[in-house]
């Protein structure tokens, strides 16, 4: 493998509790030529894995008996360069998702993810991208608590952008990567990049997974604004 080939391959850690899915999730990852599992650790062992081994994405399990996932992901979230994490859970109703998306995980991924599309969930992931399953999505989304008036809040924001930087946010819900929003809609990745650092600042949200939960609570990709749905 030549140095351009090393430079793409994306580097993941496996956090979970069960060596079986450790051992599970390394071997289909381990398939493509462009990832590679450094490394999988429970929970107890994985911020220090995760220091000596600085992967690009990190696989954490949201529940373990020796050490709570959200606790990892908050720890992990205040290193330098801190890696992408993305949580695993076996079902896709836990009520520690929406926490988790809020303390700075891109997303979460059902165990029982088929084969093949955990190596692109794992990519899409890498290159910036959301990992969200539908159905959890609408899930955890129905279920956010907050008032009419903080819904009407929220949609006021979105109102704030501009018409292409909707259309971004809604391509970032959709968990698309700057690469991919800019062939989408035909951008250069920099503009796209600067557009999704505009749609933060109004949104008033830290990252592209808050963003995306505030535009469908918002009612943006149901195609009109929450406040003026119902009325």
């Amino acid at each position: 493998m030549d140095e351009s080939e090393a430079e793409r391959v994306i580097r993941v850690v496996v956090v979970d509790d069960e060596a079986l899915v450790r051992s599970g999730f390394g071997l289909i990852l381990g398939a493509s030529d462009d990832i590679e599992v450094v490394a999988t650790s429970s929970g107890g062992e994985a911020v220090e894995t995760v220091r000596r081994e600085r992967p690009d994405v990190v696989l954490l399990d949201i529940r373990m008996p020796d050490v709570d996932g959200l606790t990892v992901l908050r720890e992990l979230r205040t290193m330098p360069d801190a890696p992408v994490v993305a949580m695993l859970t076996t079902f896709d109703a836990d009520e520690y998702i929406l926490t988790a998306l809020h303390s700075g995980a891109a997303g979460f991924l059902l165990k029982d993810t088929e084969p093949e599309q955990l190596a692109q969930l794992v990519r899409t992931l890498a290159a910036g991208g959301v990992v969200l399953s539908p159905k959890a999505s609408r899930t955890l989304l129905h279920s956010h608590p907050g008032n009419e008036a903080a819904v009407d809040e929220e949609a006021a924001r979105v109102r704030l952008l501009t018409a292409r930087e909707r259309d971004v946010l809604v391509l970032v819900a959709e968990g698309l990567s700057n690469a991919e929003i800019g062939a989408r809609i035909h951008l250069g990745a920099g503009t796209v990049k600067d557009h999704v650092s505009s749609i933060l600042t109004k949104l008033r949200v830290t990252s592209r997974v808050q963003a995306a939960l505030l535009a469908q609570r918002a009612g943006l990709l149901d195609g009109r604004p929450r406040s003026e749905a119902g009325r």
